[in-house]
């Protein structure tokens, strides 16, 4: 009982009504598939943090290495229920927008509020410059990974007998890779995805195991349930509005998954704990790009329509810029108001782009 008067206390936690009225559209009164992708969308912020905050509670009590591995597996539930969602109906350009949307998110616009908001409050502000130059390292080498497959398969488009194992091959390599950053950061004092800071400085045990549990297991199930809810939506949404599946993607998808660990990176940096802000930043991006992505691989395996990391090139413009403008800004361990300014004005770029650009093709072939 005291653990659900806890939750009203945030008033993030009021949003999940949307939970209760989500269900009800979409199984009882079959409302407009618009309102029911808004209160999805809605819903899963709240659930979404929850998982985080349930999975933070067991790290405390498993202890650092552990929970480490915890919330490096679960840190980015949310978004990857989504896309299994959207893998199943055979939504495969979202998917694809989605991987590129959290890493390009997490880089501009959580990293640039992080460096604005930690700036004005603070000043210039510093962190670990070797522990900083490590991460744009992996940063640099998840993107080569990533747009490897997408220039070689132009070669053998139309032969999945060669276009699912060089995607297979790489996913492998890439699941390894991020295996051995897990390994580093539990063996040395500068960790590369540096989580168990996050559980030790954000957060302090006040649910028992089972709680912590039993809240995971129920959040999660929401998420299950409010994604397909959201998934279901989304050709309707996109053929009403003239959205693509890329703009939702790459914009609305990772906002509503990742909104709350995207809160707390502002928080810590405003706190002036800016180590640790560029660290769920930098190690979220990572995390994605080197497990989220190749794990999807595999799964997409299940369905009919596999997923390639075949990027499109607007996707690798976006992610190539994102990726190096971020590791130029994190390797001289220091940051100021001015950088993130810089970085939230590239997203805001990038975003109006996306966003006119199903219009822009439009036109085009109006005009033809």
């Amino acid at each position: 009982m005291s653990t659900v008067l806890s939750l009203f206390r945030n008033p993030l936690y009021y949003l999940l009504i949307a939970v209760p009225l989500t269900l009800l559209g979409e199984f009882v009164f079959h409302w407009d598939a618009m309102v029911i992708f808004v209160l999805a969308c809605v819903a899963i912020i709240p659930l979404a943090k929850l998982v985080g905050e349930a999975t933070e509670e067991l790290a405390v009590h498993t202890g650092p290495k552990i929970g480490g591995l915890l919330n490096a597996t679960l840190g980015n539930a949310a978004e990857l229920i989504i896309t299994i969602f959207a893998l199943r109906e055979g939504l495969v350009d979202l998917v694809r927008a989605s991987i590129a949307g959290s890493i390009i998110g997490n880089l501009l616009l959580v990293m640039g509020l992080s460096l604005l908001v930690g700036g004005l409050k603070n000043g210039t502000q510093v962190f670990n410059r070797r522990t900083a130059g490590m991460n744009a390292t992996l940063l640099v080498l998840a993107l080569f990974a990533m747009i490897v497959p997408s220039f070689f398969d132009a070669a053998i488009i139309g032969d999945l007998g060669r276009e699912l194992p060089l995607n297979e091959g790489i996913a492998l390599i890439m699941i390894a890779l991020y295996g051995l950053s897990v390994y580093y950061s539990f063996t040395n004092k500068d960790s590369v995805i540096d989580r168990e800071a996050a559980v030790e400085e954000v957060h302090h045990a006040k649910w028992s195991v089972r709680t912590a549990v039993i809240v995971l297991a129920i959040s999660t199930l929401g998420i299950v349930f409010m994604s397909e809810a959201l998934v279901g939506a989304v050709e309707a949404v996109t053929a009403q509005f003239g959205l693509s599946e890329v703009f939702i993607g790459i914009i609305l998808i990772p906002l509503i998954g990742n909104a709350a660990e995207h809160l707390v990176a502002v928080q810590v940096a405003y706190k002036n704990k800016m180590e640790l802000s560029m660290a769920i930043s930098l190690g979220s991006s990572l995390q994605i790009a080197l497990f989220v992505a190749p794990v999807l691989v595999f799964i997409s395996l299940l369905f009919p329509t596999p997923l390639l990391l075949v990027f499109n090139g607007y996707e690798l413009v976006a992610l190539t810029a994102s990726s190096f403008i971020a590791a130029f800004i994190a390797q001289d361990g220091e940051s100021n108001w001015l950088e993130g300014a810089m970085l939230l004005g590239i997203y805001a770029i990038f975003a109006i782009a996306f966003f006119v650009m199903p219009l822009a093709e439009g036109v085009t072939q109006a005009a033809h």
